[in-house]
C-alpha cells in the first residue's frame, strides 16, 4: 500500500519543505481501492464457485452412492428371469408365480431408487447404452438396429449401470 507520505513530492519555490501533490496521491489511493475491490470480488466469486461445485458433488454422491450395490442386484434380477425361463411350460405354476412376483417387486424397488431398464426394442444401436455382441442378417430391420436383447441394461438416474447386450442387424451379403 502506498501512503500519503509516499506520494510524489515537489519542492516549493523557496527550496524549503517539499510539497505533497495531493491530486496524484488521491489517484494512487483510488487505484489501490479499485485493485482491492477487484481482488475482493474475485475472491467472493471463487468462494461461490467452490460452494456450488461442492454442493453439486454432494448431490451426485448422494444420488449415486448405491451404484455398486445396484450393480450387484442386477445379477439377482437376471437370475430371476433365467429361473422363470428355465421352468417347464406345464406345471410349476405356483413356483413361476412366486418368482415372477419377486422379480416384479425387485423392479419396483429399482424404480423407486431411480434405476430403470435401457430400452432396446426397435431402437438403433447406441454405443453409450448398448453393447453389440453379434451381428445377424435380418430381412426387415435396417443395419444398425437392435434385433434381440441378450441381457438387459440398466441406468441409475442418467448414468449407465450396465449396457444392454444386444444383437444387431447387418446388411444381407
Amino acid at each position: 500500500m502506498t501512503d500519503v507520505n509516499d506520494a510524489p513530492e515537489t519542492q516549493d519555490a523557496a527550496g524549503g519543505e517539499p510539497e505533497i501533490n495531493l491530486a496524484e496521491a488521491l489517484l494512487a489511493k483510488d487505484q489501490e481501492i479499485a485493485d482491492l475491490k477487484d481482488r475482493l470480488l474475485r475472491a467472493a466469486a471463487e468462494t461461490e464457485n467452490t460452494r456450488r461445485r461442492l454442493e453439486r458433488e454432494k448431490a451426485d454422491t448422494a444420488a449415486y452412492a448405491m451404484t455398486g450395490f445396484a450393480r450387484d442386484l442386477l445379477a439377482v434380477a437376471d437370475n430371476l428371469q433365467r429361473a422363470v425361463a428355465a421352468l417347464p411350460a406345464e406345471g410349476f405354476d405356483n413356483v413361476r408365480a412366486g418368482i415372477e412376483a419377486t422379480g416384479r417387486e425387485l423392479l419396483a424397488i429399482f424404480g423407486r431408487n431411480g434405476i430403470s431398464r435401457v430400452e432396446t426394442a426397435g431402437q438403433r444401436l447406441d454405443p453409450n447404452r448398448h453393447q453389440a455382441m453379434l451381428e445377424v442378417e435380418h430381412e426387415t430391420l435396417e443395419p444398425g438396429h437392435i434385433v434381440d436383447e441378450l441381457q438387459a441394461g440398466y441406468v441409475i438416474k442418467d448414468r449407465l449401470l450396465r449396457p444392454a447386450l444386444v444383437s444387431v442387424a447387418k446388411a444381407k451379403a
